[in-house]
This record gives structure tokens, C-alpha cells and sequence, in this order.
């Protein structure tokens, strides 16, 4: 596997330009096909997805993506996944450390395919919900819908995003070394680690992604770039 030196603002510059150039050729095949429709490339929502462990800080690139994308005129919508997370009560149903519970019931993807892909299926409304639930208080976030009009771009981020089968229109996977999450992991986080090893092995999201980041050392990323073939 090759991998290119980027820094993450250029890389956020290619990501954005793949995005209005596959665009741009769908328009053309809408052309061809005899015109365009609602649920054409010019009026339906691209989704990328993000997807990488706490300590690969998924959120870094999914800002410079949005801040590439703005620059682009493109109407840009950010979701983190921490703003789906479930109650404690069901979160800690087996014990604050469950790496079962981690992988499987910590996150509320029912939410997130209601809230957030649906609307932005065709014909959906783009009336995205941005969070559900505040970890650090355990309540609702109550946040208003956000209104993401159609061409717009979805970018939703953070950890396990890879193992539901999200319609991601592109998705890439910040991969760190066994070494590298061990030691950016925070202490009180150290028990997920063997929640990171099974999604590696039994979801293989670095196989999976468009593209794949290494940034084990996080001022000096690398990445396949877009594999062909992997992406409209």
C-alpha cells in the first residue's frame, strides 16, 4: 500500500474537489439520460463519512472539508457522532467498560438513520437533526433541525461509522497503528482499545474507506489518496 505526505488542508482541498467533479460528470449522464430530475447529482445531497477512533481526531479533517467546501459555495452540514450517543442507562446497562456495549449499543444509529440520512434521501427534506444527546449531562441536547438545502453536503464523523452500512456517497477511514491509539488514547478511555482491535479485524474499515489516512503522527498525515473505482 502506497501512501502520499498531505498535509490535512490540501487533503480537505482533493476531497472537495472529487466531490464537484463527480458531481459535475452526473450532471452530464442526467444530460445524456434525456434531463434532470429532483433526484439528480444537481439536487440531492452528497453524504461523506469520517470514520476513525477518538484519538484520530475526526473532526479535524471534517472542518477543513466544510471550510473547503463553503469556499466552493457548497451549503455544508457537520454531524458528530458523539451527538448520537444513547442514555447512560443503556450505554452502562452492562458495565462502564463492556467492549460489547461499545461496539454494538453506544451509539443510537437508529437516530442517526432517522435524523440524519433520511432527510437527506431523495426526496427527503433536509431537515437534519445536528445532536440528539449530551453525554456530559445525560439529558436531550434539544437542538433545532438544521436546514441543509439540496446540493448540499452531509460530512458525519467519528468512531465505528463504517460497520452499518451509512449510505456514504465517500468515505474515509483515519487509521492509526495498535502503538499510536494506545498512546493517544486517554487513560479513562484505554479499555476501548480492544473495541478498536475487533472493528479492524472484523469490519476492516481501512478496506472498506475510499481512502484510507494514516496519522499516527498527527502534524504529519499520509493517505492512499482516492482509490479508483471506489468512488462515483
Amino acid at each position: 500500500m502506497q501512501l502520499e505526505a498531505i498535509t490535512w488542508q490540501r487533503m480537505a482541498e482533493r476531497l472537495a474537489g472529487h466531490l464537484d467533479d463527480s458531481e459535475k460528470d452526473g450532471e452530464k449522464d442526467s444530460e445524456k439520460d434525456g434531463g434532470k430530475d429532483e433526484a439528480g447529482p444537481e439536487g440531492r445531497w452528497r453524504r461523506v463519512g469520517i470514520d476513525g477512533a477518538p484519538a484520530a481526531r475526526t473532526g479535524v479533517l471534517a472542518a477543513e472539508l466544510a471550510d473547503a467546501l463553503r469556499l466552493r459555495g457548497r451549503s455544508v452540514l457537520v454531524v458528530a457522532a458523539e451527538g448520537f450517543l444513547r442514555p447512560a442507562s443503556l450505554r452502562f446497562e452492562f458495565g462502564r467498560e463492556d467492549v460489547d456495549s461499545y461496539l454494538d449499543g453506544w451509539y443510537d444509529t437508529a437516530a442517526l438513520w432517522r435524523e440524519v440520512f433520511g432527510p437527506t434521501d431523495p426526496g427527503g427534506t433536509g431537515r437534519v437533526l445536528p445532536d440528539l444527546w449530551d453525554p456530559a449531562t445525560d439529558r436531550a441536547t434539544r437542538s433545532p433541525y438544521a436546514e441543509l438545502p439540496a446540493g448540499g453536503v452531509l460530512v458525519v464523523h467519528g468512531p465505528l461509522l463504517l460497520g452499518h452500512w451509512f449510505p456514504f456517497d465517500l468515505s474515509i477511514h483515519i487509521g492509526l497503528s495498535p502503538g499510536a491509539l494506545a498512546r493517544r488514547t486517554e487513560e479513562s478511555a484505554r479499555w476501548t482499545l480492544p473495541a478498536f482491535a475487533r472493528y479492524e479485524a472484523e469490519t476492516g474499515p481501512a478496506d472498506r474507506a475510499d481512502a484510507l489516512v494514516r496519522a499516527d503522527d498527527p502534524r504529519h498525515p499520509a493517505w492512499t489518496g482516492l482509490r479508483p473505482g471506489r468512488t462515483d
